[in-house]
């Protein structure tokens, strides 16, 4: 689903607000599914959301394959995923049918240990031969992310190079720690996860082989807090979320 208004998501904070309990004695406890790398702004949204709302957000972060298994086996009220969890017919069966509302997106980049001269990315055969030429490379090959880049290792027709490359991190904060104790070469992930002091950022994939993760939201069928879910989806969606999404390297919607 395309962004919604200007002027729609304020109202919807209003309208959602004026709906939702305000007391502490009515505040909701709010489960959230969420992909890790929508963690910096998700956590500074929900933190003005609790002191706005009286309500409390609980989010649960995980790569694209441990939201799909949450998401059919943990109880939650809703998800705020990348778009390739929802792609996942088991995941998806767990909200409304229909268009999901766009969040946020980020682009896909590589970046090296902050004063290490920058390799050359600026054409898909530059890019290969970087790739190539390096000795091992932090990033998650079993996430989102990892997806995206499957296809573009697989374009560039390297991917049974890159599987002798690719050093696997449990969670993306490991990433610019690899890199920054010289435990791999290169970090390529989504943007906003390489934009570490630790770290100097090359850029993002050249031309046709540029990439986005887009992270979408939705209302759990089986949520036991529906008001108080769609109450925060509108807080997330509002200027003042955008805002936060913005500042926290991500495109909102």
């Amino acid at each position: 689903m395309k962004r919604l208004s200007h002027t729609m998501p304020a109202l919807l904070v209003c309208l959602a607000f004026a709906a939702s309990p305000m007391s502490n004695a009515e505040a909701a406890e709010l489960q959230v599914l969420a992909g890790s790398g929508i963690a910096a702004p998700l956590n500074a949204i929900a933190a003005q959301f609790e002191k706005a709302s009286g309500h409390k957000v609980v989010i649960r972060y995980g790569t694209a394959p441990q939201l799909m298994k949450m998401a059919t086996g943990t109880p939650f009220d809703l998800g705020v995923c990348p778009e390739e969890v929802f792609k996942d017919a088991g995941a998806r069966a767990q909200f409304p049918p229909g268009p999901l509302a766009d969040v946020a997106r980020i682009g896909i980049g590589v970046a090296v240990k902050a004063g290490a001269p920058k390799p050359d990315i600026s054409t898909p055969e530059a890019l290969k031969q970087t790739l190539l030429r390096a000795r091992s490379i932090a990033s998650i090959p079993a996430s989102a992310t990892g997806v995206q880049l499957a296809g573009v290792y697989e374009r560039l027709g390297i991917a049974e190079e890159m599987k002798t490359r690719v050093k696997a991190q449990p969670a993306p904060a490991q990433i610019a720690e690899a890199v920054a104790n010289g435990e791999a070469e290169l970090a390529v992930f989504i943007l906003n996860v390489l934009t570490d002091p630790r770290l100097d950022v090359v850029g993002q994939f050249p031309g046709e082989l540029k990439r986005e993760i887009v992270y979408k939201t939705g209302v759990a069928l089986s949520a036991k807090e529906p008001e108080a879910a769609k109450a925060f989806i509108a807080y997330l969606m509002s200027p003042a979320g955008a805002a936060v999404i913005k500042a926290k390297g991500m495109t909102p919607g």
